[in-house]
């Protein structure tokens, strides 16, 4: 059986909320006009760096250094106040580790953070090898961070499951196949698509 990578926002869980509000407590700092939601969902998917990057260029200002740190501070403080895991992951989750596939995480989100909203969620379980947007030098869609986590499962073949055209082109990189998830925050095109958690069994399994 082929292990199975994951994403981790946009994926497994939806982070969006909490994201937004400690962006927008940034922003208001400096006097800014706070972000909507549906703002920042298109946003996400590149790392911290790049979502103030974002988040100040749609209020017509450039990012410093203190705009990260102090949203990389208050994020870690409290991850998990609005994030929910969607409906539907458990179950696969459950049933992918009942079957004895290999399961890692590779998101560009930082690793601290991450650490803290598996936990935080109880999804850490679940995972063999967990690498974060700091975990390496590079972030997806560079195939070498993917690579790090085949290399934490030690495997050399797996299935990329994620929502963002990243996912999709981190797979690719390294010839392996991937499944867009429709429900996340991104776009992208991988050997199948999801609509809904409950068909990403089927997926794997047809993959496999």
């Amino acid at each position: 059986m082929r292990a199975v990578i994951f994403d981790l926002d946009g994926t497994l869980i939806d982070a969006a909320p909490d994201i937004t509000s400690k962006l927008n407590s940034v922003l208001v700092v400096d006097g800014h006009a706070p972000l909507s939601l549906a703002e920042v969902r298109t946003m996400i998917g590149d790392g911290a760096k790049v979502l103030l990057e974002r988040a100040f260029a749609a209020r017509g200002r450039s990012v410093e250094p203190r705009h990260l740190d102090h949203f990389m501070k208050i994020y870690a403080q409290d991850p998990v106040i609005d994030t929910a895991i969607y409906d539907g992951i458990l179950p696969v989750l459950e049933a992918l580790s009942a079957q004895g596939r290999p399961l890692a995480i590779c998101t560009n989100k930082p690793m601290h953070a991450t650490q803290e909203v598996l936990a935080a969620l109880d999804l850490t379980r679940f995972f063999g090898a967990v690498v974060g947007g700091d975990s390496t030098p590079y972030r997806k869609p560079d195939a070498r961070h993917l690579a790090a986590a085949l290399a934490g499962l030690e495997v050399t073949d797996a299935i990329m499951v994620g929502d963002h055209v990243n996912d999709m082109k981190a797979a690719a990189g390294l010839g392996l196949p991937a499944i867009f998830c429709s429900w996340g925050y991104g776009e992208g095109h991988g050997e199948a698509c999801a609509e809904v958690p409950a068909e990403l069994l089927g997926l794997i399994a047809k993959l496999s």
